[in-house]
């Protein structure tokens, strides 16, 4: 059991239990709930809980104050309540702007999400992947038990990722994860594809698959599952007790299959026909347009299982010509996100992209670009978008250039091989190919490093805790093994003014946290100029991915934490600038975060911004400023007495 278990259970059930939440996201020190019904909760409990510093309803929200190490406990609350696959928060945390999401973008959370909770998994299955195709590119026999073995394990989870996808399906539908192994296994029924022959019909009605069966299929289970959902939940409503047992799955598993079989094949095959002649009329029309259209639509027309429209054509020409080029435009996408993927790398500031970047990268390079695709790049949009246009360019590069495939099978790195022409020897394709690698990993860096790298967890702070009840639940401590920090010897020590601006006594700023000493004693400034500065010498432990709050400890010990303005999480980064980084040194008086005042205010938002001591208790006293104004580096801004 992990250390927030048992808090996170207790939350989950005093605020309605699960059913009762629309919603749950986090900022810097909170818990954001959107619940169904306010009045379920027990805000009493909750507020004399341990672990809980207070409660606060607002704004449509029912905000659960947990202090800095809020991360953790969202990761708990989400497992406990099955809210949320992905244990943490998407990059638009603390949006509340009304809108309901687009139908596209919420394809793409569900998607996304379904793949987090395995992607290490995936990422592993690709390298293992490689690793066998690099076998066979080095003479290694197919036939051979060591080349067969690593084929099998890399293999495996791909061929039956409609199971694995079935059980995060279920969870994320709710729904039982048993019924929908079910339903997915027989999807991947063995030889399907050999005993659902022209001919076959359910109740008169034609059975068929799509064109490349379902296995290593996304879509056609997500939906599967979903409708799983809708029908069990019917099901479980209406059916007796003494029955559910057995008779909720069975009717679940009734009424899914058949319907996937005889409406997600024939649907598939009809869209993959019309995209075969589609993309066989614009090769006749133009081949460089041709590849242009291929290489920016490949990724998508595969996450929908609709490249089996052309496949199957240029594996015939590859049949009666020895070679094909149909598919050349085809072969590079691998590498955009190659290219991509390092940007992030580089410019990500969340520990947990940075560290799994590494091996969908790899993985990537070896041609298995599902891990890039559905764990990063596609959830953070942007990334995707570039892969495809640069996917694009290179692809009308190879048709320009006639770059033509001699054989078929080979992905990513290994493709090369497969590009010189048996008949002559030449390696024209291949030295074209390799040209086209470098601009697509090339091109794709160089945009993404110039473009904003979406947060994808909405936190870019690693794993901290801190003390867990009363107002320390607020104290900035780096200990990643969650164990209880060894206790600090803390000094006297003064805080120069990290702000220039009018100040304000924390009772009289507009919210309830801060202006009751839960988070901690300190003192607010209405800033006239948009800086905030280090406080004293010490070290950058948190800063929010919006950019709107900063966690600083000074080299004496005291945990500072600094709030630009009132609730302006909202505005996700827009308007401020960070000038360090999480884990940066400073010396008292360098720039932090600089940000536009007015824009904030014309936004709607307060520009009060409160400077807590949240390892309050750790001092005999905490003495603000009395001064009725202050500038930057002012002596006295905040005195700790041990």
């Amino acid at each position: 059991m992990a250390k927030y278990t048992d808090l996170a259970e207790d939350i989950v059930d005093k605020v309605g239990g699960a059913d009762n939440v629309k919603e749950v996201r986090h900022c810097v020190t909170r818990l954001r709930f959107y619940l169904k019904d306010e009045s379920k909760a027990d805000t009493e409990y909750l507020k004399n809980r341990d672990g809980v510093v207070t409660v606060m309803q607002a704004g449509g929200q029912y905000q659960v104050v947990i202090g800095n190490h809020v991360p953790q406990v969202y990761e708990e609350v989400v497992k406990v309540g099955h809210l949320n696959d992905g244990g943490e928060v998407p990059a638009d945390d603390g949006q509340d702007d009304g809108k309901k999401a687009s139908l596209f973008d919420t394809f793409i959370d569900i998607v996304s999400s379904l793949f987090q909770p395995f992607l290490g998994a995936l990422a592993a299955a690709g390298i293992l992947k490689g690793i066998a195709a690099l076998m066979a590119a080095l003479g290694v026999a197919t036939t051979s038990g060591l080349y067969l073995v690593f084929n099998i394990m890399g293999d495996g989870l791909f061929q039956y990722l409609p199971i694995v996808l079935a059980v995060t399906a279920a969870k994320k539908f709710k729904m039982n994860q048993f019924t929908a192994i079910a339903i997915a296994g027989a999807l991947v029924y063995p030889n399907l594809a050999t005993l659902f022959v022209e001919g076959t019909n359910f109740f008169g009605i034609p059975l068929t698959l799509p064109m490349g069966g379902y296995y290593s299929t996304v879509l056609p289970v997500i939906l599967a599952i979903y409708l799983a959902s809708k029908v069990e939940h019917f099901m479980t409503k209406i059916t007796p007790d003494n029955l559910k047992m057995f008779a909720v799955p069975m009717v679940t598993i009734m009424i899914t299959v058949p319907l996937t079989f005889l409406l997600v094949g024939p649907v598939a095959n009809t869209a993959s026909s019309w995209i075969g002649a589609l993309f066989t009329n614009l090769y006749a029309f133009s081949p460089v347009f041709y590849g242009l259209i291929l290489g920016v639509a490949w990724q998508v027309l595969v996450m929908f299982g609709l490249h089996w429209g052309l496949i199957p054509i240029a594996i015939l020409d590859m049949t009666q010509n020895g070679s094909s080029v149909l598919l050349i435009a085809a072969l590079l996408p691998c590498f955009t996100q190659v290219g991509v993927l390092a940007a992030i790398y580089l410019k990500t500031k969340e520990d947990k992209v940075k560290k799994g970047v590494i091996p969908t990268l790899i993985s990537a390079i070896f041609g298995v670009t599902e891990p890039a695709i559905y764990g990063f790049t596609l959830p953070m949009r942007t990334p995707f978008i570039i892969s495809c246009i640069v996917s694009g360019i290179v692809g009308a590069f190879l048709a320009f250039f006639n770059v033509t495939a001699y054989s078929v099978g080979a992905m990513g790195i290994f493709v090369l091989p497969s590009l010189i022409n048996p008949a002559n020897g030449s390696f024209h394709s291949l030295i074209y190919a390799a040209i086209g690698i470098v601009i697509a990993v090339g091109l794709s860096f160089a945009i993404q490093m110039f473009a904003k790298v979406p947060t994808l967890y909405g936190n870019a702070v690693p794993a901290t805790a801190g003390a867990t009840t009363g107002t320390a639940a607020a104290t900035v401590v780096d200990d990643e093994t969650e164990e209880t920090a060894a206790p600090k010897t803390l000094t006297d020590e003064t805080l120069v003014s990290p702000l220039e601006g009018n100040v304000v006594a924390l009772a009289d700023i507009d919210d309830q946290v801060f202006a009751s000493g839960a988070m901690g004693q300190g003192v607010a400034v209405e800033p006239t100029v948009g800086t905030v500065t280090a406080p004293a010498n010490g070290e950058v432990k948190i800063l929010f991915p919006t950019k709107h709050a900063i966690g600083f400890i000074t080299d004496a010990g005291t945990e500072i934490l600094i709030h630009i303005g009132m609730d302006t999480v909202k505005l996700d980064g827009q308007h401020f600038t960070a000038h360090v980084s999480q884990g940066d040194r400073v010396q008292a008086g360098d720039r932090l975060v600089s940000f536009d005042i007015d824009a904030i205010k014309a936004a709607g938002y307060q520009i009060t911004t409160p400077v807590i001591v949240t390892n309050t208790n750790d001092y005999a006293s905490v003495e603000a400023t009395t001064a009725e104004t202050v500038a930057f580096a002012d002596d006295n801004f905040i005195n700790v007495k041990a």
